[in-house]
């Protein structure tokens, strides 16, 4: 099979890289100055193991490409604001003996959140499901890295909504060759919930910076508690804390790399490239969503999804607003609801 990886960034860029090294043969859509740097100079891979270069095909689109061959893999990796755009270019491509890549193609969602995949089935008949536990981080134009070892991530993999097929588990071999994990799951959904519970930290991390301290720590419980209790609300499975740290054990341990300085999660990044844009409504936003249709409050994801827009809007620098200051808005919107009830 051939991947075309839909987003090079620090996820798709590290799957990308990491399967051509594994023999696989691999596309990578960009677009700006990674695009540019990309066809350049090649991806520049660092991994606990080294630094490695990948020359590999780099198009904007699937009309540099021409007709898409049968045995193509569609990997989309953009943020999931980015998805209807991606996805509205790549659906009508035309597949070599007829048909589109909507019609034909697996298409897999290697993103945060659930949204993705929703949108996806609009367009694509074969969509997959990946819960991507993935520490990576795209350093600067042309370069990605990714600190896990021994694995470098693990990726579960699942069709959306429910099931397997021979297709997914092809998938899944080509990752396990490629330093992941890539268990193959029925209910990959359930997975993709427990990392939305995990991935609410995003856009306190963007505002606020790196959690680490006890105050931020105790701020983050609030909030994925308040998303737990959505989801409890809306009668969504979620795998437990447990059974997500008996599966992950001590597979991907960070490792700091040279000339990568510790940064923070994608929202973080997107606010330090100054994207402009930023996945909170994807994320905190799912929980405000389900919330709204449960009748749950939702203050505190409410005020991060807020403010993370804000800081993107802005193109602030991550982690400027003080934690102190954070809680204290925090603990006015929990007020504000309360005095509302």
């Amino acid at each position: 099979m051939r991947y075309i990886i839909i987003g090079a960034g620090a996820v798709g860029g590290t799957v990308g890289g990491r399967l051509a090294e594994s023999g696989q043969e691999v596309v990578l859509v960009a677009r700006g100055a990674h695009a540019a740097a990309l066809r350049e100079s090649g991806l520049r891979l660092r991994v606990p193991q080294g630094e490695s270069t990948h020359r590999l095909p780099v198009v904007a689109g699937p009309a540099e490409l021409g007709v898409l061959r049968a045995d193509d893999v569609l990997v989309l990796a953009v943020k999931t604001q980015d998805s209807e755009a991606a996805l509205r270019s790549w659906g009508p491509a035309p597949v070599e003996g007829g048909g589109t890549a909507g019609e034909r193609l697996p298409l897999v969602c290697a993103q945060n959140g659930v949204e993705g995949q929703r949108l996806a089935l609009r367009r694509f008949r074969h969509v997959y499901g990946v819960c991507v536990w993935l520490p990576s981080t795209h350093v600067e134009p042309g370069v990605v890295s990714a600190a896990g070892a021994p694995l470098t991530g693990i990726l579960h993999l699942g069709r959306h909504p429910h099931g397997t097929d021979e297709t997914v588990r092809a998938i899944a071999a080509d990752l396990e060759k490629a330093h992941f994990e890539a268990p193959v799951v029925a209910d990959v959904a359930r997975w993709q919930y427990a990392k939305l519970l995990s991935n609410l930290v995003n856009a306190l991390e963007a505002v606020s910076g790196l959690v680490g301290d006890p105050v931020a720590e105790a701020l983050f419980e609030r909030v994925r508690a308040e998303g737990a209790a959505v989801l409890d609300a809306a009668g969504i499975a979620y795998a437990s804390a447990g059974e997500q740290g008996a599966v992950r054990g001590d597979k991907v341990t960070l490792v700091p790399l040279a000339g990568v300085a510790r940064g923070g999660g994608s929202s973080w990044q997107s606010l330090s490239r100054g994207a402009g844009t930023i996945e909170a409504d994807y994320l905190n936003g799912e929980i405000a969503l389900l919330g709204r249709l449960h009748g749950v409050p939702t203050p505190l994801n409410e005020l991060l999804q807020r403010l993370a827009n804000e800081f993107a809007r802005d193109r602030r620098a991550p982690g400027s607003l003080p934690v102190t200051e954070l809680t204290r808005l925090a603990d006015e919107a929990v007020a504000a609801v309360g005095r509302e009830g």
